[in-house]
């Protein structure tokens, strides 16, 4: 299932959908122009335990590289892996 991003400049989010569901998603606001704030992640049951929060959390991760965005993740599971995972932190405001 590939990872798909939507942002109307204000608030945004990583998602993955099948056959128009959405199964998986972490949305995140922006604060200024170069950060975003994670705030929520969501994931259905039938897909927990297949690393699907973890695969939204790297498109968000590549995106921020990519932009030069600094992350703050308010959403306990993104803060979670954030701290298990020093090669993600250098996103980090």
């Amino acid at each position: 299932m590939e990872v798909q991003q939507e942002d109307n400049g204000k608030k945004g989010a990583f998602f993955m959908e099948s056959e128009g569901e959405r199964l998986a998603s972490m949305t995140y606001t922006w604060a200024g122009p170069n950060k975003m704030i994670i705030d929520h992640t969501e994931v259905d049951d039938g897909l927990r335990g297949q690393g699907a929060g973890k695969k939204l959390l790297m498109q968000l991760v590549f995106f921020a590289r990519e932009k030069n965005k600094k992350v703050l993740p308010l959403c306990p599971f993104a803060n979670s892996v954030f701290q298990k995972q020093p090669d993600i932190q250098d996103v980090l405001s």
